[in-house]
């Protein structure tokens, strides 16, 4: 057994805070609920951006999208960048990525190449001689579609070959397959070849590797759900009732304090011209109303339930595989000396203030995410805490846990003696940061434990919450005059959170 511990690292994909049975009675998640027993769960964890590849280039680099320059969507992880991978090979420890990574863009460039990029994406035999090295992991086995998008190819394609599954193509969207497009929340793919399957066994295989060779190991199972497309297989696709189900939705009113773009994105037909909004769907400002879903334009009423029904239904189908890496570190004797974390990378809205999905908005749906740890008798088990934790605190804290040293770059704070309870908080505050390129979507979120204060480049508008008196963020305080001198006090905070307190971090200056 190795004197350091190991590190299993299980993230979902775009998973809503709320959404751990725990927690939350609407929903089952035994597997997680396991975790919960077992471990410490933070409920006040953010992402430092509300998007995929910036927040998940910061779980691996310790540093702010601003810093590391994967800032958007479309942008690229340089390989450059130093990796809390890099950090643990050269300790010794063995790396592997199974699942999704997405530290490049599916365009490639000839000055930004991108093995995540066609046509390489989907040449297969590429892939059969490629696992690694990529980003610090000496062992990769990447996929990059959620549920039927045409982007499926690399190891999880190689791997259905491997099961016998000649014909996955038909389980996937055009231009490599000819499923039809207007399918919505039923996915035909047999559970035997759903991509939830491939990550835990190929996750449970590197384990027994691992084991075999008594070497220590950070390992990174990366799931895909419950980003939509909603979409699952029988039976988890109707597991839930929508009609029993709490459905978010906008209240009368909310937006009437907030920037004029919120209440436009409850218009039918809105212009966002004046922001030089380009309309690339869900992750830029757009008519909310007019969500597409399928072939559909337009959600219906039935739609807006059902969709919850899937959601809830991805999430617990993935559950279940969480549950089977869980078990094979028990029968390898492993779970012992593993830390285990399991979060997301940011979260998403299935109606709460009249929005579906993702985009540039900073409220808790969307910034703040599931955080639970588990290591047996050094992190406290069946405990909630509401210490702040972020994204980019999982390298360092990951290279703390095994007395590898951290390298001055990462800029996210050491949460070890907090994970093990011997101290209350290791941050006051969290930053969330939006870009959206070629828009000019700009803004930044400060949060500590009761306030939040959102700023837009070149705007004089913003967002204040008070969210101990105000927790669903309905009654924008910013324009209001008895909490001028609160917003006065924040925005100096901020300012100094920008610039940085001990230990300095770099300066955020790619595209800041």
């Amino acid at each position: 057994m190795s004197r350091t511990p190991n590190i299993l690292l299980i993230t979902s994909d775009q998973q809503h805070w709320n959404t751990i049975g725990t927690f939350q009675s609407e929903i089952s998640t035994p597997n997680l609920d396991r975790l919960a027993r077992q471990g410490t769960t933070f409920d006040r964890a953010y992402c430092p951006n509300p998007t995929c590849t910036p927040s998940r280039a910061s779980i691996i680099t310790g540093m702010y999208p601003s810093q590391h320059g994967a800032w958007t969507l479309g942008t690229k992880l340089l390989e450059d960048r130093h990796t809390v991978g890099q950090s643990f090979q050269e300790a010794g420890y063995r790396t592997g990525l199974v699942g999704k990574a997405h530290f490049q863009p599916l365009k490639s460039t000839d000055v930004y190449p991108s093995l995540e990029a066609y046509p390489i994406l989907q040449d297969l035999e590429y892939w059969r001689n490629f696992h690694g090295p990529f980003y610090g992991f000496d062992h990769v086995e990447l996929a990059r579609n959620h549920t039927n998008e045409a982007h499926v190819g690399q190891h999880y394609a190689q791997w259905l070959e491997e099961q016998g599954c000649a014909n996955w193509r038909e389980y996937f969207l055009p231009p490599t397959g000819t499923m039809d497009p207007s399918r919505t929340y039923t996915w035909p793919i047999p559970e035997k070849y759903h991509y939830n399957t491939w990550i835990a066994e190929r996750t449970g295989s590197l384990l027994d590797q691992y084991q075999r060779s008594d070497d220590p190991f950070f390992l990174w199972a990366s799931f895909f759900d419950p980003h939509p497309e909603y979409l699952a297989p029988e039976p988890w696709d109707s597991m839930y009732d929508p009609d029993e189900l709490t459905i978010p939705s906008v209240t009368p009113g909310e937006h009437d304090r907030n920037p004029p773009h919120f209440q436009l994105t409850q218009e039918d037909d809105p212009d966002f011209s004046h922001l030089a909004e380009t309309g690339y769907g869900i992750h830029g400002y757009r008519s909310h109303h007019y969500y597409e879903y399928g072939a559909k334009a337009r959600l219906t009423e039935y739609d807006k339930k059902k969709l919850v029904a899937v959601y809830y239904g991805m999430i617990s189908m993935m559950d279940k595989y969480i549950g089977k890496i869980l078990d094979k570190l028990d029968d390898l004797g492993l779970a012992e000396n593993t830390v285990v974390v399991f979060t997301t990378d940011h979260g998403h809205f299935f109606g709460q203030h009249g929005l579906q999905a993702k985009g540039g908005f900073h409220y808790e749906d969307l910034i703040r995410i599931p955080f639970m740890v588990r290591y047996p008798d050094q992190v406290p088990a069946g405990k909630k805490s509401n210490a702040m934790q972020s994204l980019v605190d999982l390298a360092p804290t990951f290279l703390s846990l095994c007395n590898v040293p951290i390298p001055h770059a990462m800029t996210g704070v050491d949460q070890k003696e907090v994970w093990f309870g011997k101290k209350a908080a290791a941050r006051e505050h969290a930053l969330c940061e939006f870009r959206h390129e070629p828009t000019t979507i700009h803004q930044k979120t400060y949060i500590e434990q009761r306030y939040k204060i959102t700023v837009y480049y070149n705007q004089s508008y913003g967002e204040l919450f008070d969210l101990e008196t105000d927790p669903n963020e309905l009654h924008n305080l910013w324009n209001e005059p008895e909490h001028e001198q609160l917003k006065a006090e924040l925005l100096l905070k901020y300012i100094w959170a920008e610039l940085g307190k001990e230990p300095m971090p770099m300066p955020r200056i790619h595209h800041a």
